[in-house]
C-alpha cells in the first residue's frame, strides 16, 4: 500500500515505515503530524485517484527531527565594477516517519 501526498507544495510517495523530509513544518520533534491532502492511494492492487484530494483518506507520519539541507553558494559580480557578494544559504526541513495511511469509508 502506498500513497502520494501533497505538502510543502511538492508531491512525495510514500508508503509506511518511509521516512521523507519535507519543507519545514512548525511541529516540535516527537509529535505526530496528518498529512490531509491524499492525492492518489494504492491498496491491494486498487488505485484510487483524488479529484484533486482523495476524500477521507490521510497520511499519519511522526516528526523526527528538524534538519537543514547542504549549503548552496549564492554568487553575485558586476563585470568591471568591482561588485561581488558571496552569500551561502541552507533549506530547513522536517524529517518524517510515516507510522499509517488511513482511507476512510468515501473513498
Amino acid at each position: 500500500m502506498y500513497a502520494v501526498v501533497r505538502t510543502g507544495s511538492k508531491q512525495y510517495r510514500v508508503r509506511v515505515g518511509d521516512v521523507i523530509e519535507v519543507e519545514k513544518l512548525p511541529v516540535e520533534p516527537g509529535q505526530a503530524v496528518t498529512l490531509e491532502e491524499v492525492l492518489l492511494v494504492e491498496r491491494d492492487g486498487t488505485v484510487t485517484v483524488g479529484q484533486p484530494v482523495v476524500p477521507g483518506a490521510r497520511v499519519v507520519a511522526r516528526v523526527l527531527d528538524q534538519v537543514k539541507g547542504p549549503k548552496l553558494i549564492v554568487f553575485k559580480m558586476k563585470p568591471k565594477t568591482r561588485y561581488r557578494r558571496k552569500t551561502g544559504h541552507r533549506q530547513r526541513y522536517t524529517r518524517l516517519q510515516v507510522e499509517a495511511i488511513e482511507v476512510g469509508a468515501a473513498s
